[in-house]
């Protein structure tokens, strides 16, 4: 099968989760898989950036996206003969961007079926712009089939009534990996329990549930905080900022920095307010941290397995009791080497992928198309 997995976002888990699905695929039988990503993405201009098929210039800001897709017209003739010239049979967004609706538009004219990784069914308050959510639902609406990253993403997508007679594959994120693993948690100089939470600063994340929970603990000598990532400066910000043990960076986090961020912590604290799956909780697993999250969304789903994981409820009283645990529990197990193998987890996921966009015995492909020309009896 040929296959060819696009993701065009610059900064994020969008590009990483590309590539790390592209090489569990390359890692199957039979498989001839193509990458794009955009040329400038963070994970292009590291140290040891992916193998990359078909590198496309995006945008780097506003002005110039405006300027691609006015552009875009001029754009789609030389992409479809490349896409044309790999022969694919099929074709997989990993995760939705600016600029996919010209790729779908490519892909349409060389007949190429694709589908589409849907990471999030719903909007998060502050998360995207109100055009983000829509370029996703035209995205979804012309797809061949559709990938959600957990039960409770596909169950939204149900309940949306978006999938109509196209196939739905619940599948799962594996653990991403941010560089070579780091020393195992609690190996540092020093006795105090390094407590990190990562990610964009936005009113779901439960911020608020955070600062409620360690107000509620008060001074611990045994515990360090940071709160690491960009967002809007807030009053749960300033409330964090003025405990006794917390730092708060705002700032954006770059993808050559995550690993390392990942290698101060002994611990990840995800109080959020809802979920579909997290990234973060992905990279904690693979680094081999302790994560204490609460039970929303697909984060059950997703951490409930995992020996490592405290889950709570999204309340700061059952936050802090969880974060006692945490530090009981820390102090309990001796510093090892538990990170997660990511590139069976990988191949895993990608073998449950290829395996149900084919029908048994059929040629790579036909389900897909077959599915085109279902949903266009049927409209």
């Amino acid at each position: 099968m040929k296959i060819l997995v696009w993701q065009w976002g610059r900064r994020g888990a969008g590009p990483r989760y590309a590539s790390d699905l592209a090489s569990g695929m390359r890692d199957l039988p039979g498989m001839d898989v193509f990458l794009s990503l955009s040329t400038g993405a963070e994970i292009m201009r590291g140290d040891d950036p992916p193998p990359c098929d078909l590198p496309m210039p995006t945008y780097a800001g506003y002005p110039s996206l405006l300027a691609q897709v006015a552009r875009m017209p001029w754009l789609i003739g030389p992409l479809v003969r490349r896409l044309r010239a790999m022969r694919l049979d099929m074709a997989l967004c990993a995760m939705p961007a600016a600029l996919d609706l010209m790729m779908v538009a490519a892909l349409r004219r060389a007949g190429v079926p694709y589908v589409v990784v849907v990471h999030d069914a719903d909007p998060h308050p502050g998360d995207r712009p109100p055009l983000q959510a829509l370029l996703q639902r035209r995205l979804v609406r012309r797809a061949a089939g559709l990938v959600a990253l957990s039960g409770h993403v596909g169950a939204r997508l149900r309940a949306q009534g978006v999938i109509g007679p196209r196939p739905l594959i619940v599948s799962t994120l594996p653990p991403l990996t941010f560089g070579p693993p780091p020393a195992p948690p609690g190996s540092h100089a020093g006795a105090r329990l390094r407590l990190l939470s990562f990610g964009r600063l936005l009113p779901y994340k439960g911020l608020d549930l955070l600062a409620g929970a360690l107000a509620m603990l008060g001074p611990r000598v045994d515990l360090e905080v940071r709160v690491v990532g960009s967002g809007p400066e807030s009053e749960v910000l300033g409330a964090l900022r003025r405990l006794p043990g917390v730092m708060v960076e705002n700032r954006w986090v770059p993808e050559a920095e995550v690993g390392a961020l990942l290698g101060w912590a002994d611990a990840l604290v995800l109080p959020y307010r809802e979920a579909s799956q997290s990234g973060v909780a992905s990279a904690a697993i693979a680094a081999g941290r302790w994560v204490v999250a609460t039970r929303v969304g697909g984060l059950s789903e997703q951490l409930g397995h995992e020996t490592r994981a405290i889950m709570c409820e999204p309340n700061a009283a059952s936050l802090a009791d969880s974060l006692c645990r945490l530090l009981e529990r820390a102090r309990a197990v001796p510093a090892q080497v538990v990170a997660a193998d990511a590139r069976q987890e990988w191949r895993n996921v990608a073998a449950q992928l290829v395996g149900q966009l084919q029908l048994p015995g059929s040629p790579p492909g036909l389900r897909l198309r077959e599915s085109i020309a279902d949903a266009v009896l049927r409209t």
